[in-house]
């Protein structure tokens, strides 16, 4: 293996890395958020503990997309590039 294609496996590692290091920040983040602040609404008012649950996990699901999309780019950067 000559040294540019070992540069270049090595470049595209580092590149799938921080795709998934820094694509996996917004949705922990995020989602957290979303459930302390629900938890906080529920304790606040506990009837409206149903409606609160729903919206938050449509919520995190919304939010958790955004690190599905940044492990598909890492996996095509791995593999395709």
């Amino acid at each position: 293996m000559e040294l540019a294609s070992a540069i270049a496996i090595a470049g595209k590692a580092i590149g799938a890395g921080l795709c998934m290091g820094i694509g996996a920040i917004g949705p922990g983040i995020g989602e957290g958020n979303a459930v302390g602040k629900a938890l906080e609404g529920m304790a606040r008012q506990p009837e409206t503990a149903g409606t609160l649950r729903s919206t938050m996990i449509m919520g995190c699901a919304i939010a958790e997309t955004t690190g599905i999309y940044s492990l598909v780019i890492a996996l095509l950067i791995m593999f395709l590039l």
